[in-house]
């Protein structure tokens, strides 16, 4: 009996998957080219000009400039900003954000495709893909990350303008344009503000831990700030990562890492407003006095740029002739010598000496309108006025103890915190 012959399937042959393969591949770079083809043509929201890129708009702090070089003091709206640039930037602060933010910074063209591939294969576990331009793109031209499956469309602009900026400009210029637009919290835009506040000091005198920790302050700002009320601990930490990441790159050696990670945050914070500095009745007069030269000088305007100058946002230099020295030691012996009439003050009007304290020689019912009349001027009680409450329950909260900051010569910041009601401290 012929035995009966079982035929055996064919298994798939290995050409089959290099198709599947090359076709999922072709897929791939096609639906890429794509996105960023319409990325560019404006489909997932406005793109900038070439206009925008080679002139980004920021707004820029006006400096108030002394005899000696020294900054005053400076106008601006919500940008503390002003504009250092890349020659002025010290070598350990550009390192620490190449080494933390974008170790291929200098081999790529403005798109990290191994560290894009790396987050897509880890989830992020080991590094974002987001690189030095592309950060600066989403500071410049797209602003807060979107949610959801807007947040991819938003990234792909970002691809398409890093590799734009990076057309237009050196890897040197892009650091420093980064670098001068990051906002560092507590009124610091900008790594001269930052400087300046945190460390009391111009950006090319930064040390290396200064550098790290300013860099390490990139990831959130607002999270990880070294003031003692808010985040000491979690911005020390992310430094060390900086510091570590330089020595990981090769820029400072592991001794040098032990070293620095072993230090403390030695902060001279000093924080830049417009009441705050040297000369501000000085500063008022300049303010008025560029007001009215703003209207005798026309701006030569650009297309699409304002025709008038703004001393708040232009980034104006104002040089005077105030020595910054003299004023320091005017207004240190002002200071001591408003100390000394205080303390008089106090002693002159003691219950014992001035019954009517502080008010001399008065009868009680001028005082009375002298009280009630500084009371209506106030700040509260226009505030009060304006929410509907009556005259009685104004006055009744005039009488209410609440925590409050008031003038104090004897303070270094001439400001103490103290409770009192709004009556005693008009009084």
């Amino acid at each position: 009996m012929a035995k009966k012959t079982v035929k055996k399937k064919a298994t798939p042959g290995f050409g089959k998957f290099i198709k599947w393969f090359w076709i999922l591949f072709a897929t791939g770079i096609l639906s890429g080219t794509l996105l960023f083809w319409l990325a560019s043509l404006g489909v997932f929201g406005e793109m900038p000009t070439f206009e925008r890129l080679e002139n980004p708009q920021t707004n820029l702090a006006t400096e108030i400039i002394s005899s000696d070089g020294k900054t005053l003091g400076k106008f601006y709206l919500d940008d503390n900003r002003t504009p250092v640039a890349y020659e002025d930037l010290p070598e350990n602060l550009v390192n620490a954000l190449v080494a933390t933010e974008d170790e291929r910074y200098y081999e790529h063209s403005g798109i990290d495709w191994y560290g894009t591939m790396r987050a897509f294969a880890f989830l992020g576990k080991r590094g974002g893909a987001s690189t030095i331009t592309q950060q600066l793109a989403k500071q410049l031209f797209t602003g807060i990350a979107a949610r959801g499956w807007k947040r991819y469309t938003q990234k792909v602009k970002e691809w398409v303008i890093a590799t734009r900026l990076e057309r237009n400009y050196t890897k040197e210029e892009i650091i420093a344009m980064y670098l001068n637009i990051y906002d560092f919290g507590n009124n610091a835009d900008g790594i001269r503000s930052a400087s300046k506040i945190y460390f009391g000091k111009e950006p090319q005198e930064l040390r290396v831990e200064e550098s790290a920790m300013l860099v390490g302050m990139l990831k959130n700002s607002s999270l990880y700030n070294p003031r003692p009320h808010r985040n000491p601990v979690g911005t020390k930490r992310k430094r060390d990562i900086a510091i570590g990441q330089m020595a990981r790159s090769g820029f400072i050696t592991e001794q040098e890492r032990d070293s620095l990670q072993a230090l403390e945050m030695n902060l001279n914070y000093s924080p830049e407003s417009h009441r705050e500095g040297l000369a501000t009745y000085f500063r008022m007069y300049v303010q008025g006095f560029m007001n009215e030269w703003i209207e005798k000088n026309p701006k030569p305007a650009l297309e699409g740029e304002r025709d008038k100058w703004n001393i708040y946002l232009d980034g104006l230099k104002i040089y005077t002739t105030v020595d910054s020295r003299m004023q320091k030691n005017a207004e240190d012996a002002v200071t001591a010598h408003m100390k000394n009439l205080q303390a008089e003050f106090f002693h002159q009007n003691t219950p014992d000496r001035n019954k009517t304290a502080p008010f001399l020689d008065l009868e009680q019912n001028q005082i009375n309108s002298i009280m009630r009349r500084a009371m209506k001027n106030s700040d509260r009680w226009r505030s009060m006025k304006r929410a509907g409450k009556s005259d009685d329950e104004i006055e009744a909260s005039f009488k209410v103890k609440t925590d409050m900051t008031v003038f104090d010569w004897n303070s270094d910041s001439q400001e103490k915190d103290t409770i009192m009601t709004p009556m005693d401290s008009i009084r």
